[in-house]
């Protein structure tokens, strides 16, 4: 029996006039119009022509583009809108904050009270240090783990995305030098021996490991880790004296509020977070263990809005109200019942559609065609009846989203797939 009746009625697809005259303006003064992965040509949004461009207003769960179309969106600004746009809790702290003070001469007391709660939470934090973006966070344990351990060589997992610094990049990226990247190792997820090998090849020389507690990259099914994998590398960590350095700045507050480490069942010696930490609002944050305090304080790192204090207040706000709702468990709930229901609506076409990763952040794949092309139409369909998801990037859920969103995400999934069948009739039914 089918969890989602279709319906009778077509949904009108939508339209993007505003949003590519408003590109062509962007493209005459901005490089690329819209740089970066959320840019319509790093592989996100395809076909181009069924993606809006750029929004005007969002509130909850959803957002409007320039020729007013509505989205439910699973993508909350790439992460950060964890209670969804607008939250009247948050919005009212950094509001009360806003009239005190900002960025001034020296920081506001907000960032002690920030801290404390921030290692009140998360279970392996000690000490919290604040910046900006995710990158910070991941630059900084870098450094940290160099500083610590007198080494050069980092362990990334391939597939990785730990930002954009140079450090974080490929030697045949633009602009990257062999210096920057000389000192990578690299190691599949969840490959045990090989993890113990590149150790033992490189003893004494590997400064850290940085992983996400999952595997999430883009253009692929998200991997979990395996039963005992995290153990083993906590291990391997401490025999070889390498700190363990876990980047949850798209995982954090999503899985477990204590930390994606926590989550698995692990501890780490620094985590990184950023994205759902303050609903939108500017901070990120580096945790770690005590030992590793002094090391951290011995670092030239800050920037120019780094103690910035509305975005305390917001983040406070943000943990404090995650905490309430017990988010992740509602993520979970959720995220099943959107993921198993997306499953099936594909079955009921005769499409196998993947959903792979945690409920919370999940990513989707139609299995059927390996040149991802049906996927992408599936997508679009979706896109232009008011379900905003992206082609080939994992997906966020927010706590603003009601069973009422789910349900007609579900119709809205139903009626794009039952399209993308009548495009093929070639197909045979595998589902």
């Amino acid at each position: 029996m089918s969890l989602v009746p279709a319906r009778t009625a077509p949904t009108t697809p939508y339209t993007f006039e505003k949003s590519r005259a408003a590109f062509a303006r962007a493209l005459n003064v901005i490089p690329s119009g819209i740089y970066g992965h959320q840019g319509p040509t790093e592989g996100c949004y395809i076909p181009q022509t069924s993606f809006p461009l750029f929004s005007s207003r969002a509130e909850g769960t959803r957002f409007w583009d320039l020729d007013d179309n509505e989205y439910i969106d699973y993508m909350c600004g790439y992460g950060p809108n964890v209670l969804g746009y607008g939250d009247p809790d948050v919005d009212a702290a950094a509001a009360k904050q806003a009239r005190l003070e900002d960025v001034v001469t020296i920081p506001s007391a907000i960032m002690v009270d920030f801290a404390e709660l921030l290692v009140d939470t998360v279970a392996s934090a000690d000490w919290a240090f604040f910046a900006k973006n995710g990158g910070d966070a991941t630059t900084l344990a870098v450094l940290t783990a160099r500083a610590a351990t007198r080494r050069k060589k980092i362990v990334f997992i391939n597939g990785f995305y730990h930002g954009v610094a140079p450090w974080t990049q490929k030697l045949d990226y633009p602009g990257v030098l062999e210096e920057e990247v000389a000192n990578n190792l690299y190691v599949d997820f969840n490959d045990l021996p090989a993890l113990e090998r590149l150790f033992s090849e490189h003893r004494g020389s590997i400064a850290g490991l940085i992983a996400q507690p999952y595997m999430h990259g883009n253009f692929t099914d998200n991997t979990l880790p395996e039963a005992g994998y995290w153990q083993a590398v906590r291990a391997l960590c401490d025999a070889h004296g390498v700190v363990l350095i876990v980047d949850d700045v798209r995982a954090g507050f999503r899985l477990d509020l204590a930390g994606s480490d926590h989550y698995f069942g692990f501890k780490a010696d620094l985590i990184c977070f950023c994205k759902a930490l303050a609903n939108g609002y500017n901070v990120s944050a580096l945790c770690g263990r005590e030992s590793l305090k002094d090391t951290v304080s011995s670092l030239h790192y800050t920037g120019s809005y780094w103690m910035s204090a509305i975005p305390f207040a917001a983040g406070i706000a943000t943990l404090t109200k995650l905490k309430q709702l017990d988010a992740p468990a509602q993520f979970q709930r959720l995220g099943t019942e959107l993921t198993t229901g997306l499953v099936q609506a594909g079955a009921e076409h005769g499409f196998s559609l993947i959903a792979s990763g945690a409920p919370a952040l999940f990513y989707l794949r139609i299995a059927d065609d390996d040149s991802l092309m049906l996927h992408q139409e599936w997508v679009a369909e979706c896109v232009r009846r008011g379900v905003f998801f992206t082609s080939h990037h994992n997906h966020f859920l927010n706590a603003a989203l009601t069973q009422n969103d789910i349900t007609r995400t579900l119709e809205i999934a139903h009626e794009a797939f039952g399209i993308v069948r009548s495009h093929h009739p070639e197909l045979e039914l595998t589902a």
